[in-house]
């Protein structure tokens, strides 16, 4: 048994019954040893699953680009760009790289801050990153952040989708939700349905999924939705930093009405390991990725609540495109995928063929 599983067979036996969202919590986040924690290497061929930024420079590069634009219509002064989940630095990396070669005057004005609360990715981050070293900083979040907040771009990519979630099912006898947890059984970790005293059609609301009765009458019995309070209290967090600029998040995800689709009566929560989705959630934990859909619905939800306002929805192949398809340069001289090189080019369309990242993959942006 991994340390991790050791950790959560202890709390099951002192809880009776754990929430799937602190069984997430635990296996992915557990200080030194939760599978984000202990090393780099899940990204990628050799890893457990491709993101944007394990395909190659160009997402970041055509990111660095957008971002730039946005920056520049703000009043002069220092800016600050902000990145959460930021991994093992990478994208950072690709984003201040082209920044510093074909924006320098606005790269002078930019302090990059880190919102990253583990400090062993923290160290990875600083590897990755020490040749930027005077223009970037680190917080643990956004309450740490100055007082005065942020004005710029707060940016994540494949960060939300990792955030706990609470599984949660329509029993359609007694007319209600509720929520499954992970018990003991065998030598195994196994669901079993809790009461957690919430009130989970209100939750659910807030999320998006305010489901009128006409619809919970046909509602097939166990349903299931993914909840995730963590995810939109982040998200009101980052947007009540934003003083001026955007916020923007790219992943895989659905709006709630998308999400109530019959194929998906089962929930889109997905362990992988080796590219491959594992058959048991529950098995190894610490050991393979644990990932749920985004509920983009509840983070625009979230967002305007803030005071701020939706630019747009994208899948990830429209919101690259609208950048490729710009010109290439400040006087307006050819198309930017004009230049590119034919490893560019591969890059590209793996990045918006509706078969690998384009179409799976949004982009939600809000702006203050």
């Amino acid at each position: 048994m991994t340390r991790v599983a050791t950790i959560l067979r202890q709390e099951v036996e002192l809880a009776g019954i754990l929430s799937f969202a602190r069984f997430m919590e635990v296996a992915l986040y557990c200080p030194g040893i939760g599978y984000y924690e202990r090393h780099t290497g899940q990204m990628g061929s050799a890893g457990d699953y491709y993101t944007s930024t394990s395909v190659g420079p160009l997402f970041g590069e055509l990111l660095a680009r957008r971002v730039a634009d946005w920056l520049e219509e703000l009043s002069p002064g220092p800016l600050q760009l902000a990145e959460a989940g930021a991994h093992d630095g990478q994208l950072a990396h690709d984003i201040l790289s082209w920044l510093a070669a074909h924006r320098p005057q606005l790269f002078a004005r930019i302090h990059y801050w880190i919102i990253e609360p583990s400090f062993n990715r923290q160290d990875w981050q600083r590897l990755k990153l020490e040749s930027f070293a005077p223009r970037v900083e680190w917080f643990a979040g956004f309450h740490a952040l100055p007082a005065s907040g942020l004005r710029g771009v707060i940016l994540s990519n494949e960060l939300m989708d990792a955030f706990p979630v609470h599984r949660v099912a329509w029993g359609a006898a007694s007319q209600r939700w509720f929520e499954w947890g992970v018990g003991r059984e065998g030598g195994r970790f196994v669901w079993r349905p809790m009461e957690s005293g919430a009130d989970w059609t209100a939750h659910l609301a807030d999320a998006g999924f305010d489901l009128p009765l006409e619809l919970l009458a046909v509602l097939p019995d166990g349903f299931v939705l993914e909840v995730s309070p963590a995810a939109g209290a982040w998200w009101s967090a980052a947007a009540r930093s934003l003083r001026a600029g955007r916020l923007l998040t790219a992943d895989y995800g659905l709006t709630a009405i998308e999400r109530l689709g019959p194929g998906r009566a089962g929930g889109t929560l997905r362990v992988y390991s080796r590219h491959r989705a594992q058959a048991d959630v529950l098995d190894n934990p610490g050991e393979q990725d644990i990932t749920a859909h985004v509920n983009f619905s509840q983070l625009q939800r979230v967002g305007e609540r803030a005071g701020l306002r939706t630019d747009g929805l994208f899948t990830q192949a429209e919101f690259l495109t609208q950048i490729a398809t710009r010109t290439s340069d400040r006087d307006g001289r050819g198309l930017l995928a004009e230049a590119w090189t034919p490893a560019q080019a591969r890059q590209f369309q793996t990045l918006v063929h509706p078969e690998h990242l384009g179409r799976a993959f949004r982009v939600l942006v809000q702006s203050r």
